[in-house]
């Protein structure tokens, strides 16, 4: 009912749901064109990650423009033929969002963030966040295994791990971590709160795709729970360190990150690849130049 009672001339969709996917196409149908925020990332294996490689390979059959994130994300685009005049290389608008979150929630934090950060006091923090289905079963018994690990060789630091509410999930991290005086399984938590958590952390155990980006423009070093990542910029500027599910790589990473200061303040300066939030400028300009 939106796109035929509003008829858009242009329509964008971001990154790789399957919402983003549904979209592009019912667009398309209604011959409005399609502008892709977050275009080009590729495994090119379409079951990892699963369904969003197959959703973004979709939305870039589709798409008239596509603002790439990165130079690896057009070189993508170009290999599957999109004309090089419908791609604009942008940064990515995570990082315009989370640039201007930052300073948002300083000047005024949440309630829950007010008590967050009384609970803390002053250790260090290890932040984990995990969701993605191939992780499932097996995976995410192997992960927090490692946390638990990670967490009785450490016990001065405090891992917080807002828990996603898929019962796949919630089962083994309550099971396996339940009960551990230096775990805190919360809620999942509001984007802005979750920057707040993010900023305030020493490094990051994620298998998120945003979270790779997000994390680098805070100087964090994030361990990547995954084989495969669409965001290779990321693992060649040293800003992430793939680890998969691997039960020993994840704590031997990790405990090398904690005890190794040199290494910890070398990969928490390096250069974050995905931009410098100045996306949304770039994407307003270049639709402003439409004919």
């Amino acid at each position: 009912p939106v796109l035929e009672g509003f008829n858009p001339d242009y329509v964008f969709v971001h990154g790789d749901t399957s919402t983003t996917m549904a979209t592009s196409i019912a667009a398309f149908y209604n011959q409005s064109k399609v502008c892709h925020v977050e275009a080009g990332l590729r495994t090119d294996n379409k079951w990892s990650p699963f369904p969003e490689e197959i959703n973004r390979q979709v939305t870039g059959r589709i798409a008239d423009f596509h603002f790439a994130p990165t130079v690896t994300s057009e070189s993508n685009l170009l290999k599957e033929n999109v004309p090089s005049h419908q791609i604009v290389i942008t940064g990515n608008t995570v990082i315009d969002a989370l640039l201007e979150s930052v300073n948002k929630v300083n000047d005024d934090p949440s309630d829950l963030i007010k008590k967050l950060n009384h609970d803390i006091g002053d250790q260090e923090l290890l932040l984990v966040t995990g969701h993605r289905r191939e992780n499932h079963g097996d995976g995410f018994i192997r992960i927090c295994e490692a946390l638990k690990e990670i967490a009785l060789e450490k016990p001065e630091h405090l891992i917080i791990y807002p828990v996603h509410l898929n019962p796949k999930v919630q089962e083994p991290v309550k099971r396996i971590l339940a009960g551990i005086s230096n775990i805190m399984l919360i809620d999942p938590l509001a984007y802005e709160d979750f920057i707040w958590l993010m900023n305030r952390s020493k490094l990051i155990i994620t298998d998120s795709g945003g979270v790779q980006e997000e994390a680098p423009s805070l100087g964090k070093p994030v361990l990547v729970m995954r084989d495969t990542t669409e965001r290779p910029e990321a693992v060649e500027a040293g800003t992430v360190i793939l680890v998969g599910t691997d039960k020993d790589l994840i704590v031997s990473e990790t405990l090398n990150l904690l005890n190794n200061s040199d290494r910890f303040t070398e990969m928490s300066k390096l250069h974050n690849p995905y931009g410098d939030g100045k996306a949304c400028h770039r994407i307003v300009e270049f639709i402003k130049n439409q004919k």
